[in-house]
């Protein structure tokens, strides 16, 4: 039987229904965990933390608005992220972690192997954290490097703070979607975000939804839009001081890109379909032989 999930929101879990979720998360019958704004024990929480520990099918748990709202809890589930090595997103918004609940967490996160998206939004961190977070985003050999997060609602986080992500996803990272949205940033760390995304060579979706933006940081981002070769697809610009008309020109130059694109990956697909009859048609026959894990790895023999 594949994996399921559980989702329960908003409610107040007795001892049954945690013994349920834990023997599931021990049988390996979860894919997805979330118990989003519910009420538990810390013994409660504590067992929740030992099932993800032993689970090995888990890969997405969302544990939003306050469950996760001490030091202590943020310590029973550094440990389990410890053990575990099945988790790929990690929800925590609106649990109030702080830069030092994030430090506690931090060791147990830049070591897990599959850990690839990250929701910290509302979380009062700062400067500190974002440290941290810009150390999980480039991929080594003990991680793959995070591919979304989410910082929306940290207005703790200065414009040092901000520009140092900026550099980090602009050379280090593998970030596809940014979640920035209803932080104070203004026009000047729009600037440096503009850079970034100009530079980055993955980022796809960037939202600056209310981060009291104007029409000057508009511009500087239309103008990388139309003359950068970005990656970028989706910019949220929603509930900011700029024109509706700057607003359309950027969406307008995001979608002509998106064609472009479509129309590129289209005419690359008919090159190699011909390449391939040309190949087959000729004396020489070609035999490919794979590793079979699905990697690129390609030997070419002439028989």
């Amino acid at each position: 039987m594949l994996p399921g999930s559980i989702q329960i929101s908003g409610e107040t879990l007795s001892s049954a229904e945690i013994r349920d979720i834990c023997e599931s998360l021990r049988e390996n019958s979860i894919k997805l965990l979330s118990l989003r704004g519910c009420h538990l024990s810390d013994r409660d929480f504590g067992r929740i933390c030992r099932g993800v520990a032993e689970s090995h099918s888990l890969a997405q748990l969302n544990l939003n608005l306050g469950i996760v709202s001490n030091i202590n809890r943020v310590k029973q589930l550094a440990e389990a992220l410890k053990t575990n090595r099945s988790v790929q997103s990690l929800f925590l918004h609106g649990s109030p972690l702080t830069d030092a609940g994030l430090a506690v967490l931090n060791p147990a996160l830049s070591t897990h192997p599959s850990l690839v998206a990250l929701d910290f939004g509302d979380c009062m961190l700062g400067d500190e954290a974002i440290s941290l977070i810009c150390g999980l985003l480039p991929p080594d050999g003990a991680k793959s490097g995070l591919k979304e997060l989410t910082l929306s609602a940290n207005p703790g986080i200065t414009s040092k703070g901000w520009g140092r992500l900026a550099i980090a996803v602009a050379h280090s990272s593998q970030v596809r979607v940014l979640n920035l949205d209803y932080n104070p940033l203004g026009d000047q760390i729009a600037g440096m975000l503009a850079v970034s995304v100009a530079s980055s060579r993955t980022l796809e979706v960037l939202d600056l939804e209310g981060t009291g933006l104007t029409n000057e940081s508009a511009l500087i981002l239309l103008d990388m839009v139309e003359n950068y070769p970005t990656a970028l697809r989706t910019l949220i610009l929603a509930e900011n001081n700029i024109s509706p008309e700057l607003q359309q020109q950027i969406s307008d130059l995001l979608s002509e890109g998106e064609e472009d694109e479509e129309t590129e990956t289209h005419e690359v697909m008919a090159r190699e379909k011909n390449s391939w009859i040309c190949q087959s048609n000729s004396s020489s026959q070609m035999v490919l032989v794979t590793s079979g894990l699905g990697e690129s790895l390609l030997a070419e023999t002439e028989m």
